[in-house]
């Protein structure tokens, strides 16, 4: 029996407005909201509703047999409400029929896994709080910024108590062996990982609509074929793709939807399985640990990490952001806490990157992407500087912050002590005003009757006494 587990990924940055040198200090908004608008609310039209209506068509017509997973970020979910909230509505909709499953990641799509593990944690607890308030779920999957995956973060990631990890089938990293099954992490043994494959993934996202390719058309009964032609041993094939991939990254004209709800036709007729992440994980047991000991992801050939800080600019970049993380963390200016999340967005970084060219960036040079975020990010940290001063050490931050937060809870502990007291008094007053005479009205009646007793005695005694004298 063969399963495929489908993934998809929503992800949206909020993009920066043109932000020049004399803004700084003066300027604090720093996004294109007209931009961020246009692109979300037209990627929706055509790629996201669309596409999700399709899915629910698939599972109204094949029941619980047909199963997807999704990975959306904080920042797309918060302009998707924003903007396209009947989007959001479509979703609860499809998480009804019970056969969706979403994933952890960081909310911001961010970096945070490569440089700070406290503000990893934060951002995945603050994603999947807002998964759970939405869709009523708690993730047990994660899925990292662009899969990137080490043994480090694996450590991470099981930390937080998460049951399994999306990963790339790298090939520099699985040798020989296949990414068609279950495997653990070396570093987090209990860690299941599943390995995306690239070639399948691929047929789809890159190649579908290739008139050059030797495959082409790809159809759906071509492609199960493949899949079952793979060897019997071979239980799961993880295809992770961007949603936009319907409509959007290949047109609706290429046949892209129409294929893709001819899939668990031929599935059913070559008896393949549609599971989700929690399904592969619970069912399948792990065939072998992986151990990567450097960062990789699913980008470029190396499937590395260089897209995203591999030249000096984006080293730059990243290295500044991260230096005020845990200034960000300890204030309470919830406009301060937003910015910083959005310009943590991993696409501000690979805009800078000069090794090729990539798609998708809004600046005409890596060079005008690096100075117009450089030139935000100065202004973002004067305003941290504003709250905590960078004189002092984080170090002596944490402890003066600790000191104060400890003052605030005894004084607290002293507020409520004093209340408790006052609130008895009050009662102690408040008792009835004969209750308290009664208790002590019987030993004085007692009293006066032992003092009456001994006069009583004396009486029979002083008659004896005149009797006698007569």
């Amino acid at each position: 029996m063969k399963a495929i587990c489908f993934y998809f990924h929503i992800h949206q940055p909020y993009r920066l407005k043109k932000y020049r040198f004399f803004d700084i200090g003066n300027d604090h908004y720093y996004f294109d909201d007209f931009n961020n608008d246009e692109i979300i609310t037209r990627v929706a039209r055509n790629s996201y509703i669309p596409a999700t209506q399709m899915l629910l068509d698939i599972i109204k017509n094949n029941g619980k047999k047909f199963k997807v997973a999704f990975s959306i970020s904080g920042t797309a979910i918060e302009q998707l409400q924003q903007y396209v909230p009947e989007f959001i509505d479509l979703l609860k909709e499809l998480v009804a029929t019970g056969c969706v499953e979403f994933l952890s990641e960081t909310f911001a799509h961010s970096l945070a896994s490569l440089r700070d593990l406290e503000e990893f944690r934060r951002q995945v607890k603050a994603h999947d709080e807002m998964i759970y308030q939405l869709f009523g779920q708690k993730p047990k999957v994660f899925r990292n910024t662009e899969l990137m995956y080490d043994d480090e973060i694996a450590t991470w990631v099981a930390g937080l108590g998460l049951k399994g990890m999306v990963t790339e089938g790298a090939k520099h990293i699985l040798g020989w062996k296949s990414p068609n099954y279950l495997y653990a992490s070396e570093s987090a043994p209990k860690l299941k990982l599943l390995l995306r494959n690239s070639k399948l993934t691929e047929d789809i996202t890159a190649r579908f609509n290739n008139t050059e390719w030797e495959s082409y058309p790809l159809t759906a009964d071509k492609y199960m074929g493949w899949i079952a032609d793979l060897p019997q041993e071979e239980q799961v094939i993880n295809i992770c793709m961007n949603y936009e991939t319907f409509g959007e990254m290949v047109p609706r004209e290429s046949g892209i939807f129409e294929f893709f709800k001819a899939l668990p036709i031929y599935a059913a007729q070559k008896g393949i399985e549609f599971w989700t992440p929690s399904d592969v994980i619970t069912r399948l047991k792990p065939v072998s640990h992986l151990s990567v000991p450097f960062p990789m992801s699913w980008s470029g050939e190396a499937r590395d990490t260089a897209a995203w800080q591999g030249n000096l600019l984006q080293q730059e970049a990243i290295t500044k952001l991260f230096s005020v993380a845990e200034r960000v963390s300890l204030c309470e200016d919830r406009s301060l806490k937003s910015d910083y999340y959005r310009l943590q967005s991993s696409d501000h970084f690979y805009y800078m990157n000069t090794s090729g060219v990539y798609a998708f960036s809004p600046y005409s040079t890596p060079y005008e992407a690096f100075t117009n975020y450089m030139n935000v990010l100065s202004d973002f940290i004067v305003r941290v500087e504003e709250q905590y001063p960078l004189s002092i050490e984080n170090e002596e931050l944490n402890a003066l912050l600790t000191t104060i937060r400890n003052q605030a809870n005894e004084i607290g502990d002293l507020k409520r002590e004093v209340e408790l007291m006052r609130n008895n008094i009050i009662k102690d007053d408040e008792k009835p005003a004969e209750e308290a005479p009664a208790k002590k009205a019987a030993p004085k009646k007692a009293t006066k009757k032992a003092a009456a007793k001994p006069e009583a005695d004396e009486k029979p005694k002083k008659k004896a006494a005149a009797k006698k004298e007569k």
